[in-house]
Parts: structure tokens; sequence; C-alpha cells
């Protein structure tokens, strides 16, 4: 919705008369350029903020004309599951001739000054989980630029594309549960993503529905380095203090249980006669490493694709309403889980 005092838009100028200082001063904070005070800086920033404004020529190419590009903000690049959402995302994209910008937040000192940058060089904006915080997506909405949320909660106004995530993990515990495990660990952080935290929910969901106490979350990154971590430092707690180890770790992705996976088999430990190990996404690597990684497939690629759709369904004035997105998703077992191996079931209707 527009920003500025009179119902349109905010400019340079309205910026310049919230913050109270020169247009002069407010072009350099805002260009990058000239020497400027980190105390005129702030106001810039807080004043440009509260009137969610986007360069000039991003208010003036919404308004008279198209950029043909779409703007993708990217929490990370780490990792495989990146790959195959720009593979989907671009594939589509290029078909319908449109280029792609990526941006990512990951160690960026002002990922909003970035974007609202970005805003003015494309005709819309995808963002990927966490990459931006809430009060910045609301400020991009407000600005009148279009917005593709993935694996985000749906915000008004905003389109999402999400997998489902909460009734799979809580199919895959169940099954664990009844296959007689009966000291589970989830591995991975519930506050780093929603993602994170519906699968959590769908492992909680299906220990309170056994009567059991639910066990906290091993809050770590979703990085092959933690999975290591949690892996030797479990081995050393339980044999320092003839603990009992956990029968089986339910990892938020598919990269903590492969570290895991592999930190065991190098420490003689047995998958999944001693321990099960379960993952989420089935990268290429789970169905190659051995035992086979029992995981949850979401279509990586498929996120990707539907939100280009869907983006360019909203530039292009196809659609005006907000929709949300839910694709599903496939249990997949396999060895490491030690239950109908081999076998794969799809997630419960």
């Amino acid at each position: 919705m527009p920003s500025g005092p009179t119902g349109r838009p905010a400019t340079i100028y309205d910026v310049a008369a919230r913050a109270k200082l020169s247009i002069a001063t407010v072009s350099r904070v805002l260009q990058g350029t000239g020497p400027v005070s980190a105390k005129a800086r702030a106001r810039v920033d807080q004043a440009a903020q509260e009137l969610n404004y986007v360069p000039l020529r991003a208010a003036r190419s919404l308004a008279v004309q198209r950029h043909e590009a779409h703007g993708l903000v990217l929490p990370d690049l780490a990792g495989p599951f990146y790959g195959d959402l720009l593979m989907g995302y671009e594939r589509w994209a290029g078909e319908h001739g449109q280029s792609v910008v990526i941006t990512v937040t990951h160690g960026n000192p002002d990922p909003r000054r970035t974007v609202m940058d970005l805003a003015g060089r494309v005709d819309g904006i995808v963002v990927h989980g966490n990459a931006l915080d809430l009060p910045t997506v609301q400020g991009l909405r407000k600005a009148g630029v279009p917005v593709v949320l993935i694996a985000h909660p749906p915000v008004t106004g905003c389109d999402s594309v999400r997998s489902e995530s909460a009734a799979s993990a809580e199919h895959l515990t169940t099954r664990l549960l009844e296959h007689g495990r009966e000291s589970l660990l989830f591995v991975g952080d519930p506050a780093s993503s929603y993602d994170v935290s519906e699968r959590y929910a769908g492992f909680a969901k299906a220990h309170e529905l056994r009567g059991m106490q639910v066990p906290k979350p091993v809050r770590v990154p979703l990085t092959e380095e933690a999975g290591r971590t949690v892996a030797e430092k479990m081995l050393q707690a339980t044999t320092s203090s003839q603990k009992k180890r956990p029968d089986g770790l339910v990892c938020a992705n598919d990269e903590l249980a492969l570290a895991t996976l592999t930190t065991f088999a190098t420490k003689g430990i047995g998958v999944p006669g001693e321990i099960v190990v379960t993952g989420w996404d089935d990268v290429m690597a789970a169905r190659y490493v051995s035992p086979g990684l029992t995981t949850v497939r979401q279509p990586m690629a498929e996120l990707g694709r539907v939100a280009a759709e869907r983006l360019h369904e909203r530039v292009t004035g196809v659609r005006t309403r907000a929709r949300n997105d839910v694709l599903a998703t496939e249990l997949v077992l396999r060895d490491s889980c030690g239950t109908n191996r081999g076998m794969q079931a799809g997630t419960p209707q």
C-alpha cells in the first residue's frame, strides 16, 4: 500500500522531511556515497523504514514498465538444498523470459537496505525462509512490491509456497516408535526456520499421542559439522557416564543425518542395529550412503518452479489475490531406520 503523506509511494523528499536532513545528505546515505555521520545515517535509515521507502526507480518501474527480472532472496547458498531450488526456479523463469537476480543475506550487515535496493531492479521478490525478518517483508508489500515466500508462514498480502512437514514428521516418528524405539532425539533447532519448527511439532505430536514425554530438541545448525559434533558428544557422554544412549535420531535435514551416520560408522556403532538415523530432503547422497538413509523427500525443484510461477502471476496481474500452496512430501524408507527396508511410503492422507 502507498506510504507517502498523500497516499502515493514515499519519495526521497519524504525521507528527508521525516529525517529532518537535506536531500543531499539523504542521497549520500541511500546511495552509499560520500562521508555521512553515523547519527545522520541512523536517522535516514529509521525514516526510510517508517515510510517503507523504495528507490524511485523501483516505484517508477512498478508503475509504467517491467524489468522482466525476478529477485530471489536466500539466507545462504551452502548445502545441496538450494541447488535444486534454484534449478527449478530458473528453469521456469527462463522458459518465460524472466531473468533472476539472487541475493544472499547471510553475513550481510544490512539486508533490508540491500533488498530495498534490489526492489528497484526487479518486478517482484521471492524470499526463502528466514532470509529476511518479518518487518522487512511487510515493508516490501507496503511499498507495492509483489512478494512470494518459500518455506515461510503465510503473511497477509504475500503468496507463499512450502512443503508439508508436520504430518510427515509425525508419520516418520510414529513408525520408529511402533518398531520399538523408545528414546528418540530430534536434532535441529526449531527456532531456525518455519519448516524445522513444523518437523519438530510432528515429532512432538507422535510422542504425545502415545502418552510419552516429548524430548527437548538438540538445538544445532543444519550443517555437517553440527551433525558430527552431535554424534561425537553423544558417544563421549554415554562412554564416560554409562548413561543409556538414545536409540534413534530424527534429524531436521539430510546434512545432519549423513554426518551423524558416517560418524557412528567410523566409531563402530551399528546403524540401524544400535541406533537409527533419519533425515529430511532426500538429497542424492542419501540413496548411496551405506546404510541408505531413511528420509522425507520434499519437492525442492518444484518449490522453486511454483514460486516463480506465482510471482509471475502477481507481476503480470493474472491474479491479484494471494494464495498459499502446500506441496506434498514423501517418506522414503531405507536401511538406516531398520523398518521395512527398501520400501517407500507416502505421507499419510
